[in-house]
């Protein structure tokens, strides 16, 4: 599946929630089957800057697209890199790099979290997408 396909699965996903109490339950339940990061990762080399929480977030090139992998010290924090990671693991470098994540705000993530949490999800997109710069520049 591409990317845009992904997303719009997403947002059907968050289409059958009543309220936003569901989905937050739906947000966690996602992190809980999130790939965890290997251990050794939990670095400062892996942390995502601009996150309230603490977030690892690593990278791999595995024939020609970008596998990621993650973790965080917070529930909901943990469900959001798992649900980046469900539209852009598994993708090439270019496709990351130059998409835009529309279900964002389609599903009303953006406006339920708080403007830390917010920002958060901005250093999470933005590392993912300088991890696919970095990889697109070393092919």
């Amino acid at each position: 599946m591409d990317i845009n396909q992904i997303q719009d699965e997403i947002i059907d996903e968050f289409a059958f929630f009543e309220d936003w109490m569901e989905k937050y339950e739906y947000i966690i339940d996602l992190g809980k089957n999130l790939p965890l990061i290997d251990p050794s990762k939990k670095d400062e080399d892996h942390l995502i800057k601009g996150c309230q929480s603490q977030v690892w977030l690593e990278a791999k090139d595995q024939d020609s697209t970008i596998q990621f992998t993650a973790d965080s010290d917070a529930v909901i924090t943990k469900g959001i890199i798992a649900l980046l990671i469900r539209v852009l693991s598994g993708q090439k470098a270019q496709d990351i790099a130059e998409t835009e994540l529309y279900f964002i705000d389609k599903i009303g993530l953006r406006e339920h979290l708080s403007p830390t949490r917010s920002n958060g999800l901005v250093s999470m997109v933005k590392q993912m997408k300088m991890y696919a710069l970095a990889f697109q520049h070393k092919s």
